[in-house]
């Protein structure tokens, strides 16, 4: 084993076994290695295939040369798949024979059910004319990708979708999106009520419950924040945004002559970590 195989985890679609029968175009092989080596599968079978150089693949498929090393080449699509417990054939065109026909993402979630056992498979066709019958009549799934009326997937495409749909079951995400730079931690509830309550006093100071009931709109604000899901940072600027509104209203009320207006107390109703009547003093 390895060195960079004993550093990579077991992977459940290390048991998913891509096989193309008689490939016609290297740059379709080197495109398909492509998908492999991002969707975490990494075992690629040859059934008669045309000629082609490793080293272009590796141009075409950059940094995946440990799949490459792995391809394996086979007279006959029997010997690809003799020890595959399940095999999925892609066939883009309706025949007329009744086989077992999956959608990609069902199909996904019938070979992973076989995938921790013995190897499973991919089976894909020629670029012209795709899987012959005697091919189909060796899986025990036939799937179709659903497109409109064109329906014209490339080779490499149809093994994208295949394996991004067993990649995404399986939970098998390797690349993880980075946090922002400027990370912040989740609001605590205490921070909630604060909000709560000078949001209150903010929509009080502008007679916004004149017309409205105090105790349905600031149950709808509660709902709306809490679906929200704001950070720690949001949320004190939603607070700041309140608190805004009436240091606002205070500076127009002294530009007109009048003197701020005492800010109305909360209801009883903002009751939490905060307490009734919270203020940005707080």
């Amino acid at each position: 084993m390895s060195e960079s195989e004993r550093e990579t985890p077991t992977s459940i679609l290390h048991a998913v076994r891509v096989v193309l029968h008689e490939p016609q175009d290297p740059i379709n092989i080197g495109a398909t290695v492509r998908a492999m080596k991002n969707m975490g599968a990494r075992d690629l079978h040859l059934v008669r295939p045309c000629a082609y150089e490793p080293n272009r693949i590796e141009q075409v498929a950059h940094d995946t040369r440990d799949i490459v090393a792995r391809i394996q080449h086979h007279d006959s699509l029997d010997d690809a798949i003799a020890d595959c417990v399940r095999v999925h054939a892609y066939a883009g065109k309706r025949r007329a024979a009744k086989w077992l026909r999956m959608d990609p993402r069902r199909a996904a979630a019938d070979l992973l059910e076989y995938a921790p056992g013995k190897p499973v498979a991919l089976l894909f066709g020629r670029e012209d004319h795709g899987l012959p019958n005697y091919a189909l009549d060796r899986a025990q799934v036939v799937v179709t990708i659903p497109t409109t009326e064109h329906m014209s997937l490339n080779l490499a495409q149809a093994v994208l979708v295949s394996l991004y749909e067993l990649h995404v079951l399986a939970g098998d995400v390797t690349r993880q999106l980075a946090r922002p730079r400027r990370h912040a931690s989740a609001a605590s509830q205490r921070q909630f009520e604060l909000t709560f309550a000078d949001a209150e006093l903010s929509l009080r100071s502008l007679d916004f419950f004149h017309t409205r009931n105090a105790d349905h709109v600031m149950r709808a604000v509660r709902s709306l924040l809490f679906r929200a899901s704001p950070d720690a940072r949001e949320l004190d600027l939603v607070r700041a945004i309140t608190i805004e509104v009436r240091r606002s209203l205070d500076r127009v009320r002294v530009e007109l002559g009048a003197a701020p207006r005492e800010a109305p107390p909360a209801s009883t109703r903002t009751v939490g970590i905060g307490g009734p009547g919270a203020t940005e003093a707080e």
